[in-house]
């Protein structure tokens, strides 16, 4: 890794964390062990700065839907790079890809777009306070809105004012009774309820369907954050799956593939609050992210995209956490085969970043890149890579167990103990 090293060298004296994301950022992973700095992508691979070659399944903490360097997707944007970037009045692109996008999300009468998920968030928050008059959030998520409004209540929450956080206050996820209590303390102060349709576990007792029913009931703008979700469990996302639809929907990742692009889509009577509310950027109109959805929505609908990821993913799921069972190591891959996660569990069954970080290590050792959240899989990943992967994954948790087995985990983390971005 010395092209990696030096570069990092280059990096500490001049960008601050070391990244534009903390969660791609070198204490994220296991630093040492992991590149710092990958150069080019090529289908479900990626190349480090010196050329070694992995199986990624961050895919850029998830945008990558189809896989890096997609064919349909570069091709849509460089035609559109022949005619113009960004231009001084609308593109005909923003109407185009607003149908298309109205064509498979539920609900999406009217569409307003953005450049990424957590600018969406924050316009669909901004429209919910103008359409109710109200200013309070409830929020139930896995976090990852990098605005105000959300990260007051993050350990990260330096350079915003405290007022904010009496403003949005968690309710538990299946639990409908911590919602109903937030509306009791909040009587006739809720703006919206802000939740993540799905996130590691299925809603149960029609929770959802209920959530919307209280949030309605108290005149409240219920908005779906389908970031992660959209576009990767089904092509009209959680919406879809599972047959419950919001006032307002937001969208961010998958739509490009890797472009900067997100969406906010919902009813129009909510939405028509765009008219008023001030939610104006440059570069939302911006043709090349704008004609790289076009060409994501199409192919996903051409395409098995989402059968293909949630069948590999399924096999994938099952025969690690067989491996797992067999090896008897305490690591499993838990959430659902499109979105999991890779959970290692100490001797007193809490979920240890130590184990794991040397568990990571002796993956990208043997060309698997897992990241610090999710696992993600494209419509590039074939069953060879999964097998690949098992077979990697196999042989360091034989590692790890003898590493346990010894008292040695510690003596054989050749990097640092990967570190949480935020608590919250």
């Amino acid at each position: 890794m010395k092209n990696s090293k030096k570069l990092l060298n280059r990096a500490k004296k001049l960008i601050p964390a070391l990244s534009q994301t903390f969660s791609k950022a070198p204490y994220s992973y296991v630093e040492g062990v992991y590149p710092s700095y990958l150069s080019r992508g090529k289908g479900s691979h990626v190349f480090d700065v010196d050329n070694n070659k992995f199986i990624d399944y961050v895919l850029a903490l998830g945008p990558i839907i189809l896989g890096y360097a997609y064919p349909r997707v570069d091709n849509a944007i460089k035609n559109q790079l022949k005619k113009g970037i960004s231009f001084s009045i609308p593109h005909p692109l923003e109407v185009e890809l607003s149908e298309k996008i109205s064509s498979v999300v539920p609900a999406a009468e009217m569409v307003r777009f953005s450049k990424t998920g957590s600018d969406a968030g924050t316009g669909a928050v901004r429209a919910a306070r103008s359409f109710t008059k109200r200013d309070n959030i409830a929020y139930c998520g896995s976090g990852g809105v990098w605005h105000d409004w959300f990260t007051i209540i993050t350990s990260r929450n330096a350079g915003i004012p405290k007022i904010l956080n009496k403003m949005i206050e968690k309710f538990n996820y299946n639990d409908i009774e911590s919602l109903k209590i937030l509306f009791e303390n909040w009587h006739g102060e809720v703006a919206a309820v802000y939740i993540e349709p799905i996130f590691s576990e299925y809603p149960k007792n029609n929770f959802l369907q209920k959530v919307k029913h209280l949030a309605h009931r108290h005149g409240v703008v219920l908005i779906f954050d389908e970031v992660i979700t959209g576009f990767r469990f089904a092509n009209g996302g959680a919406q879809e799956l599972l047959k419950v639809k919001a006032d307002l929907v937001v969208f961010g990742k998958g739509l490009g593939n890797g472009m900067p692009i997100g969406a906010i889509t919902g009813k129009r009577n909510v939405m028509e609050q765009f008219k008023d509310v001030f939610y104006s950027t440059t570069y939302a109109g911006e043709t090349l992210s704008l004609a790289a959805a076009c060409a994501v929505i199409d192919e996903l609908k051409e395409k098995p995209v989402i059968q293909h990821c949630w069948k590999l993913g399924k096999f994938f799921m099952t025969e690690f956490n067989k491996l797992a069972e067999e090896t008897g190591v305490k690591i499993k891959m838990e959430g659902f085969p499109v979105r999991s996660s890779i959970v290692c569990r100490d001797e007193n069954n809490q979920p240890s970043l130590l184990l794991k970080s040397l568990f990571y290590q002796e993956t990208v050792k043997r060309g698997v890149l897992f990241g610090p959240g999710a696992v993600f899989l494209s419509y590039s990943h074939s069953k060879q890579d999964i097998q690949k992967t098992l077979q990697a994954s196999a042989t360091s948790m034989k590692i790890l167990k003898n590493a346990i087995k010894e008292k040695k985990v510690k003596k054989l983390l050749q990097g640092k103990v990967m570190k949480p971005v935020m608590t919250f």
